[in-house]
């Protein structure tokens, strides 16, 4: 017999799936244009590699959508229709320290912050909401068109990310689209961007659904470098309802932090295009 909390969750994903709509033909052209990527012998930049430092629990019922650190603090935001959350995480013991449930008609994704709030986005609900650290207080929300995955921010500006080879920068003040950025390896247009980070000058995006990191150029959206996350993941023969899809950069000890959708850990990690 299923546990609450089994059957909980086993109910979640069966009303994800349809909202996916994704055909097993996608699935596998996805899966092959992403290994040309991902591969030892890809040409399509150079490669960079990780050393890991650390690895902490994380909860396996989180549908990680985005992460930040922000202040000392590592905060999450996990999807899915009636289980969506913005939280705080204890990151040593992995409990959830703060957290706070979005309304059920919202699927939550991305997270960063800005000028001392949490901004998350929803899926193709058109909502984000702001947050307060401390607290995790509304403290406003404001419409957004369109669909969006991943969000990070540059020089005031949010990056936002929809699936696709394109990253919006939009004003958070006036959501007015300031530029486009076409991401591409060797003239190849790279699909698939979701979770976001901004570090030291580059962009990070984790390309869905593979286990694939890429360092983008924010000028011109060339990819710089790839990194193959595969052997890190925790989970036997990952589908894209358990892909990797967190990361969060530490600027004081200069570490990423790593998740995934489900995975039972988050790890810590130095890049050596970033530490030397």
């Amino acid at each position: 017999m299923l546990t609450a909390i089994k059957a909980s969750s086993l109910l979640r994903r069966l009303i994800y799936l349809p909202l996916i709509c994704l055909s097993q033909i996608g699935i596998a052209q996805a899966d092959s244009h992403l290994s040309a990527i991902c591969s030892s012998d890809s040409k399509t930049g150079s490669e960079a590699h990780y050393q890991l430092i650390a690895q902490y629990p994380h909860d396996p019922e989180a549908f990680t959508e985005g992460l930040v650190f922000h202040q000392g603090q590592l905060f999450e935001s996990t999807g899915l229709l009636g289980a969506s959350t913005i939280r705080k995480v204890d990151i040593e013991s992995g409990q959830v320290i703060n957290s706070l449930a979005l309304p059920n008609r919202f699927f939550a994704e991305g997270l960063t912050a800005l000028n001392n709030e949490l901004i998350q986005l929803t899926w193709k609900m058109g909502r984000v909401f702001i947050y307060r650290p401390d607290t995790l207080q509304v403290v406003r929300t404001f419409d957004y068109p369109g669909e969006a995955w991943g969000l990070t921010s540059i020089d005031g500006s949010l990056v936002i990310s929809n699936g696709s080879s394109e990253l919006h920068f939009i004003d958070p003040e006036s959501l007015r689209l300031i530029k486009t950025l076409k991401v591409n390896s060797k003239g190849q247009p790279i699909g698939g961007l979701n979770e976001l980070e901004f570090v030291e000058g580059a962009i990070y995006a984790i390309v869905w659904p593979s286990p694939c990191i890429v360092k983008i150029d924010p000028a011109d959206g060339e990819v710089l470098a790839w990194l193959n996350m595969s052997s890190l993941s925790p989970i036997v023969d990952p589908d894209w309802r358990t892909v990797l899809n967190g990361i969060a950069y530490d600027p004081v000890k200069r570490h990423f932090f790593v998740t995934g959708k489900h995975w039972p850990y988050l790890y810590a990690i130095k890049l050596s295009d970033i530490n030397g």
